[in-house]
């Protein structure tokens, strides 16, 4: 991912921040009684992921910045988490207009806080746009479970914005890959789908009653999830894709691992 990929990414999420998306006014906005119970626990756990400040992966993306002088990477950082914390508003609005309990904790948060604190900026991306896949199926899922016309946009909305997110980390992921000795890199990749895989696995088993009203089985959610993880970071789109952040230092040319 060069200066001018850095660029480009950076136009956007300031546009998005100047222009956010919005869910309209004088939608339908009815949520009925079984729509409310099925949707209710599910909602409050995606809802508490969105919600989190960051403050790990603005640490990591300021060493790596610092690093490799490339002052744009932590802007775009600032801006992606703010997008984030804006979904987790605008699921919060709409879970206390419908008088839908907001959860203050959930183990599956707990562990995936845990893990991306494990490491720098690699493994905490490498954490997060598992999350962000696996949640776009899902919130098109929630968008089936309901007839409610303000919920089903705001599905939309945050999909559209988190498909922008995939596509920045993805590409971020793969320019930090680039510098992992080449024998590590198909064992890094099988460590990934696991967890991948496995991540999945949890989200179905915790929220298959709205998955299930959206026509998933365990079978088929896993393949809708998996065919996500192989167009956004299949190897070969990983090749094609993958860039160096490069910097000017000295007269001489560096490149990023």
């Amino acid at each position: 991912m060069g200066t001018g990929e850095l660029e480009i990414w950076l136009n956007h999420f300031e546009h998005h921040a100047r222009h956010p998306r919005c869910v309209p006014h004088r939608l339908s906005d009815v949520l009925k009684a079984d729509e409310r119970k099925l949707i209710a626990s599910s909602m409050a756990t995606f809802q508490l992921g969105e919600q989190s400040e960051g403050r790990t992966l603005l640490r990591a993306a300021e060493r790596f910045a610092r690093q490799k002088q490339v002052p744009h990477l932590l802007k775009i950082v600032e801006l992606l988490i703010r997008e984030e914390r804006r979904h987790a508003s605008q699921l919060r609005a709409f879970m206390r207009d419908h008088r839908l309990p907001l959860k203050s904790t959930d183990w599956t948060e707990r562990i995936f806080r845990l893990v991306r604190r494990l490491s720098g900026l690699q493994l905490y991306v490498s954490v997060l746009i598992c999350a962000e896949l696996i949640g776009n199926v899902y919130y098109r899922a929630l968008e089936s479970a309901t007839d409610c016309e303000r919920l089903q946009v705001l599905c939309r909305t945050i999909v559209a914005d988190e498909l922008a997110h995939v596509g920045f980390q993805s590409q971020l992921l793969f320019t930090l890959q680039a510098g992992r000795a080449a024998g590590l890199q198909p064992l890094a990749r099988l460590a990934h789908r696991i967890f991948f895989t496995a991540t999945a696995s949890i989200v179905w088993l915790t929220h298959r009653s709205v998955l299930g009203r959206a026509g998933y089985s365990g079978r088929s959610f896993l393949r809708t999830c998996q065919a996500q993880y192989q167009f956004y970071l299949a190897p070969v789109a990983g090749r094609q894709a993958a860039g160096n952040i490069t910097h000017t230092s000295g007269g001489s040319r560096s490149r990023s691992s």
